[in-house]
């Protein structure tokens, strides 16, 4: 029986390598890295265990992931222009559950973006957050749905008075609110809290919003999405307030974490450093990458959400399928034709549709990653109309178009 599973485990490995390198992957949420940070996570820090600070280890044996880590640290303080960064997290969620747990108090009201306005499961009272609190309210959404109502959030702090706000979507098209809301936060001695899980990337490339700029005190991420390393999370502050970031460290460890899984650590370090050398360049075209792909699946028949405001200003777009069968059923016509993408909420429907709900989203930063740009686009708008609108079956063509596009780019490789 071993033999035999053994067997079958890597003939799976070896099914999935080659099965996604023929697809075109469009999960918003997914990346891929360079086969520098690939080997990396395969090098013998994945046997190795650290705990605690460079230099303060509980472990012998760590002086050399003590100076990676330091190393990764600095770099990620530098391109975010911040004063503090822990990158010891080992997911965004993780990260988020670090920071939680020492700014959210039991019965804090804390306001956040609702399930279908696109917030975050660890934002709510099913994930991290509702460990600390059952008070947990919605921002209010413009028209559109896909932006925070500025004056109604006021309004609701004026009445419910939160003691943190929580930014940041899972479906994020556009840029939250934090520099219109940072004046109301600061007089009611709100916490912001700004998790960019998803436009990490673009935050570090200088083209999205800038949160700790415009008012947040902390900002979460995962590295693995817009920002193309490993599987990781990060916790960046500029916050001059010692005591504040010694709390935040403390929920780090020992509080979320014990050993942080020094592979991906190395390879982090190693992507970081990809960012920040072509991560402008490569932000500016995942944008131009998505807002493309938009129009063209608009001109190709798809109702495309936010169609008034340019379809997106991330590496996101928001499809609603409901008229040719929902998200969950076209999602997974596409996967049958080996093109991926996740069914999602939109914005003002039921919760209770979370397992199938009305649209898909789609990214751009794992096959802009690969090389492809706005003419790429077209044509992956066109090969969705004909196998969702026209009924026909592309798989062929999907791979023989994307047998085009192996090579890792924005990197040193």
């Amino acid at each position: 029986m071993s033999e035999k599973n053994l067997t079958k485990i890597q003939e799976l490995i070896d099914e999935q390598n080659s099965w996604r390198s023929q697809c075109i992957n469009l999960i918003a949420s997914e990346n891929v890295a360079s086969e520098r940070v690939r080997a990396a996570m395969g090098s013998d820090f994945m046997h190795r265990y650290a705990e605690g600070h460079p230099g303060q280890r509980y472990y012998q044996g760590t002086r050399c992931i003590d100076e990676i880590e330091s190393i990764v640290t600095e770099s990620m303080k530098s391109i975010f222009n911040c004063k503090h960064a822990d990158v010891r997290s080992v997911s965004g969620t993780n990260a988020n559950e670090a920071v939680f747990s020492k700014m959210i108090g039991y019965n804090d009201v804390i306001m956040v973006n609702s399930t279908p306005g696109g917030g975050h499961i660890s934002h709510h009272r099913f994930g991290a957050a509702g460990k600390y609190t059952r008070n947990i309210i919605d921002f209010p959404l413009t028209a559109d749905g896909y932006h925070i109502d500025v004056a109604k959030t006021e309004e609701i702090i004026t009445i419910a008075r939160p003691k943190v706000l929580i930014f940041g979507k899972s479906l994020f098209l556009f840029p939250d609110p934090v520099a219109d809301l940072k004046e109301i936060c600061e007089k009611n001695k709100i916490t912001v809290i700004f998790d960019a899980a998803h436009v990490l990337g673009l935050i570090a490339g200088g083209k999205f919003q800038q949160p700790l700029k415009e008012g947040a005190q902390v900002m979460l991420g995962s590295t693995h999405k817009t920002f193309f390393g490993s599987q990781r999370g990060v916790i960046l502050s500029d916050t001059d307030d010692e005591k504040f970031w010694n709390r935040i460290d403390k929920g780090a460890f020992p509080g979320s974490h014990s050993n942080h899984h020094l592979a991906t650590l190395a390879g982090l370090a190693l992507a970081t450093e990809e960012l920040d050398t072509f991560g402008a360049d490569y932000a500016d075209q995942v944008i131009k990458n998505a807002q493309a792909l938009g129009a063209a699946m608009d001109k190709a028949g798809f109702d495309v959400q936010a169609k008034e405001f340019g379809y997106t200003q991330s590496h996101q777009i928001a499809v609603n399928l409901e008229k040719i069968g929902g998200g969950k059923a076209g999602g997974e016509k596409l996967e049958e034709n080996d093109i991926i993408c996740n069914m999602n909420l939109l914005p003002f429907e039921p919760v209770r549709k979370v397992t199938k709900p009305a649209g898909v989203r789609i990214g751009t930063s794992e096959m802009t990653r690969v090389g492809m740009k706005e003419d790429e686009m077209a044509q992956i708008a066109d090969l969705m109309k004909a196998c969702l609108i026209d009924g026909k079956s592309v798989k062929a063509d999907v791979n023989t178009f994307r047998q085009k596009f192996q090579k890792i780019h924005y990197s040193f490789d």
